[in-house]
């Protein structure tokens, strides 16, 4: 029985609500690391540092391995840890003697 005096409404809004700029937008890691130098710094006036430095190095394929500090106690240099590898590879490759 239709009710006199109402009239018929949709329940859809007129028009779209308009989204709160805040609500549930989260900045990547990369838009939060992009500016955090201050725009004082001038590294023009570093000293040693060099732009490519290794970049021959990686092209060559050489591989730059960090040495754990009680290991690198023992090797003053590349020439060293590179004559202990060697010496243990070939430990590693000879034949195991039979003791009896």
């Amino acid at each position: 029985m239709p009710t006199a005096g109402k009239t018929s409404e949709s329940l859809a809004p007129g028009k779209q609500r308009h989204e709160n700029e805040n609500t549930m937008k989260k900045t990547s890691k990369k838009q939060e690391l992009r500016d955090t130098l201050r725009a004082e710094y001038d590294f023009s006036k570093l000293k040693g540092a060099v732009r490519g430095k290794y970049t021959a190095r990686f092209r060559a394929g050489t591989n730059l391995i960090l040495l754990s500090p009680d290991v690198a106690r023992y090797f003053p240099d590349d020439r060293s840890v590179n004559a202990a590898l060697r010496i243990l590879i070939q430990a590693a490759r000879r034949p195991l003697r039979r003791v009896d």
